[in-house]
């Protein structure tokens, strides 16, 4: 029973991504490894469900470790320079038979329909073709990089008539030029530009890590395109392909892509926990867009409940129903960033002892440890100073630390108000902080 109920709620906390995301275009790109190693067959059943739920799907395969061993029983050695094949004819042919192949295995278990499977019923067509020019790279620090090429000109008019047949565009990394030439392009060049001229909602590169990682090893999970120029600059973007991909996303959302999005490609299901839960798995990177805070009104009370819920069922924060929150919808701001509500806080004045309680600070996992939830508190410290306030009190059980490290100190319960006093839950024994607004 407890599984069906956490079914439930998660299945109706994916809807509003369920309806954002119902004919909108994504570009998915993925190496030669996720067809190898046999992950593609799971990612078939998450494509399936992602085209039936209305989304527009281009895929993008690389073909490197199929062409490595191609070269390999040739008796070929590869080259690469800076991460990118030096493709001669010997490797060139290679990469062809390897693309062949691989787009009719990929095609045949993208058509899979077996009964009481995530395939079932399955309606996936597959529209594959030459939308795609290009042009040598040519002679780069002295090496001549023969049929390796890059994206010329991308034909958006064509793909976009295939998805609006309700086909799935598979692409491969090979590209042809107006001449007749066969050139063998990275799968990540070819998706960005695909994405940007197809105006993608979103480009997700399955990467062999988790995402972008921070110094401790931890998941960066959100990163606007400024920081990620910097982390790139500073040679900040370790990992086996993360510094190829980082680039990619800075220039996908500095043209016209909404997000970019890195997610490991050893984790089953990935793709649908980054898509449907809001704090997502990978690193998200998205356009400098500027958050918005403003007073909350009753619209903002799903967004609201997503925000504070997670943390209730921790015990971080005492439960408000939906009922509550329209009675004090009033005493609420909340953080918006594309139009979603990422984080609130609710302040409640007593005017006549001179002071007001901060309450329900909370910041979405994704959008955390970026000054978001400074930006809240500071907000409520300047509405407590126009207010004529001395001083903001909160109760906290888990989050004293975090206060306490932006001026709250810790005192009794005998400090708060009379009327808090009488609401005081003593089995809940959440800890009081005060900070002072006078001479702030």
């Amino acid at each position: 029973m407890k599984n069906a109920q956490e079914f439930v709620a998660w299945l109706r906390a994916a809807a509003p991504y369920i309806h954002a995301f119902r004919g909108q275009t994504f570009v998915v790109a993925f190496g030669g490894e996720v067809v190898s190693d046999g992950t593609f067959v799971a990612l078939t059943h998450d494509f399936n469900l992602l085209h039936s739920l209305g989304v527009r799907l281009v895929l993008v395969h690389g073909a490197r470790p199929q062409t490595e061993l191609r070269l390999q029983q040739k008796g070929q050695e590869a080259r690469y320079q800076n991460g990118i094949r030096v493709t001669d004819g010997a490797a060139l042919e290679c990469v062809i038979e390897a693309v062949g192949s691989l787009a009719v295995e990929i095609s045949a278990l993208l058509s899979m329909a077996i009964a009481e499977s995530p395939m079932a019923g399955s309606r996936l067509r597959v529209a594959t073709g030459n939308f795609v020019t290009a042009r040598p790279v040519g002679v780069v620090d002295g090496v001549d990089f023969q049929y390796t090429g890059r994206v010329r000109k991308v034909d958006a008019e064509g793909i976009e008539r295939r998805l609006q047949d309700d086909e799935l565009v598979l692409l491969p990394p090979l590209a042809y030029s107006p001449t007749g030439e066969v050139y063998n392009l990275t799968v990540e060049e070819v998706a960005t530009a695909v994405a940007i001229a197809l105006k993608a909602a979103k480009l997700i590169f399955l990467t062999d890590t988790p995402g972008l990682m921070d110094e401790q090893g931890q998941v960066v999970s959100t990163l606007s395109v400024r920081k990620a120029m910097a982390v790139v600059a500073g040679g900040g973007a370790k990992g086996e392909d993360i510094p190829f991909y980082l680039p990619c996303a800075v220039r996908a959302c500095r043209e016209g892509v909404a997000r970019v999005h890195l997610l490991d490609r050893h984790r089953d299901g990935a793709l649908l926990l980054e898509l449907f839960t809001p704090q997502g798995i990978g690193t998200l990177v998205t356009p400098d867009i500027e958050d918005v805070l403003r007073p909350a009104t009753l619209e903002d009370i799903p967004g609201i409940l997503a925000v504070i819920e997670p943390l209730e069922e921790e015990g971080a924060l005492v439960k408000r129903d939906r009922v509550l929150l329209e009675t004090e919808i009033d005493r609420f701001t909340v953080l918006l960033h594309e139009g979603l509500v990422i984080g609130c806080v609710a302040l409640y004045p007593y005017v006549e002892e001179g002071c007001a309680e901060l309450a329900c600070l909370a910041v979405m996992p994704r959008y955390r440890n970026h000054g978001r939830g400074d930006v809240l508190m500071n907000h409520c410290v300047e509405l407590g100073k126009k207010l004529g306030l001395g001083r903001l009190f909160l109760l906290s059980a888990r989050a004293g630390q975090w206060f306490a490290e932006r001026g709250f100190v810790e005192t009794d319960v005998a400090s708060l108000p009379s009327m808090r006093q009488q609401m005081y839950n003593y089995r809940r024994r959440s800890k009081v902080f005060v900070k002072s607004l006078k001479n702030l």
